[in-house]
């Protein structure tokens, strides 16, 4: 919890009495690797915080599984859009190794909101960084080479991507596992 604390303290202060209403309403899950999160036509009901692991978020296209973004530790993630339409999903989450995250409903959230003095603040901003993340993901995706793309998760997330398999990283930069392993080997 104090990951979360500190994660939250980054983006406004919050009040020990806050604090205490916030800390109450996260539950602590651990689980292996591979392991589905939520799946295609679930309704997303958690927003979750990585204290350790990794996961990814993929969508099915005909046969393929297509990575388009991965959450690391000291995180929050979840199916967003589904979270707040109170929609089902059209993507899929699982672990990519043994994670642990701590989660909190849709439900609990809400409450949160009308009980504390930062809760609604903290709800915006990190908002916004959800936005501001999705957007840098879109405009990479789309002035980005491939190569540009691999060395920005590499220099960001170097001692974590290790473990995220090779057809995973190939699919998440638009290539394939091929493409990327030439790609690994030139910058080598």
């Amino acid at each position: 919890m104090i990951l979360i604390k500190d994660h939250i303290q980054k983006l406004t202060p919050i009040s020990d009495e806050d604090w205490d209403i916030f800390s109450t309403k996260f539950e602590k899950q651990i689980l292996k690797k591979n392991i589905p999160i939520i799946v295609s036509g679930e309704v997303e009901n958690y927003l979750y915080f990585i204290e350790t692991g990794i996961v990814r978020f993929w969508i099915r296209t005909g046969d393929n599984e297509v990575t388009f973004d991965f959450a690391f530790e000291k995180s929050f993630f979840s199916a967003y859009i589904s979270f707040l339409t109170r929609e089902p999903t059209n993507w899929n989450i699982q672990t990519l190794t043994p994670t642990v995250l701590w989660r909190i409903s849709y439900a609990d959230l809400q409450i949160i909101y009308k009980q504390t003095n930062t809760g609604e603040k903290i709800g915006r901003l990190a908002s916004e960084n959800l936005f501001i993340t999705a957007a840098k993901r879109k405009i990479a995706l789309l002035t980005d080479t491939a190569e540009e793309l691999y060395l920005m998760l590499f220099k960001e997330h170097l001692h974590l991507i290790q473990n995220i398999p090779l057809k995973y990283l190939a699919s998440y930069i638009g290539v394939t596992p091929q493409a990327l392993s030439r790609i690994r080997k030139r910058i080598s």
